[in-house]
């Protein structure tokens, strides 16, 4: 079945850096765009970056444009979000996402807090 895993979060202070990565099985990783998404305590969940098929169309949330790369690796079923210059309105849950065939698919995660 369609699992994705994220990894990578963890506390950091302001002005730091984390690497999150999401590993992909059971489905054909390098046909599908992928996107992360963030879901701070209290709000709704936003998307924050997305990356096509072979890399080559990528979109940002205006909230994180120059400070977060999304990128992949098609040979390891992998999608990377490097974080840089983290705020501690970055805090949230990060989540990996994938559809196709009419579904969405979801990891279940990785918490990033940014604070002293």
């Amino acid at each position: 079945q369609v699992q994705l895993v994220e990894s990578g979060g963890g506390l950091v202070q302001p002005g730091g850096s984390l690497r999150l990565s999401c590993t992909a099985s059971g489905f054909s990783f390098s046909s599908y765009n992928m996107k992360w998404y963030r879901q701070a305590p209290g709000k709704e969940r936003e998307l924050v970056a997305s990356i096509s098929t072979l890399g080559r169309t990528i979109m940002y949330a205006d909230s994180v444009k120059g400070r977060f790369t999304i990128s992949r690796d098609n040979d390891k079923n992998t999608v990377y979000l490097q974080m840089n210059s983290l705020k501690p309105e970055d805090t949230a849950v990060y989540y990996c996402k994938t559809g196709f065939r009419a579904k969405d698919y979801w990891g279940k995660g990785t918490l990033v807090t940014v604070s002293l």
